[in-house]
């Protein structure tokens, strides 16, 4: 009797261990700067594209962004996603570093290597109370 008893408290304890225990979720991680404005993410179980949402890179400023792209996104810095669409079968989304407070299209534009997109900023305007 003390044996099942041992058993079933050793039983009970696991599964108590396994249900309590906090779930280990992983952010997403740049894994290559492709473009200007186009980065390789990954998590746990597959890559995708995304395009940096709200920003056109200003006319030869194409290397000088995918530089600083790459300066601000070391391969595997974690970011999060905050998706705004997709087009042409690719997600658009901001895209910020953790621990960053700002995206990487604000990023763009403040070094002048980006402006904002128009359908974006409409997007993002305020209501305006009447």
């Amino acid at each position: 009797m003390k044996r099942i008893f041992d058993y079933c408290l050793a039983l009970l304890l696991l599964i108590s261990g396994l249900l309590l225990s906090p779930v280990r979720v992983s952010a997403a991680e740049v894994l290559q700067v492709r473009e200007a404005d186009l980065l390789l993410i990954g998590d746990q179980n597959r890559t995708y594209s995304v395009r940096l949402a709200c920003a056109e890179i200003n006319p030869g400023q194409e290397q000088n962004s995918i530089d600083f792209l790459r300066k601000q996104l070391p391969r595997r810095q974690k970011v999060n996603l905050m998706p705004m669409g997709s087009k042409d079968g690719l997600l658009l989304a901001r895209v910020r570093p953790l621990g960053s407070s700002q995206d990487l299209s604000s990023l763009l534009v403040e070094n002048q290597l980006a402006k904002l997109n128009q359908g974006c900023i409409k997007a993002t305007k305020p209501i305006e109370k009447a």
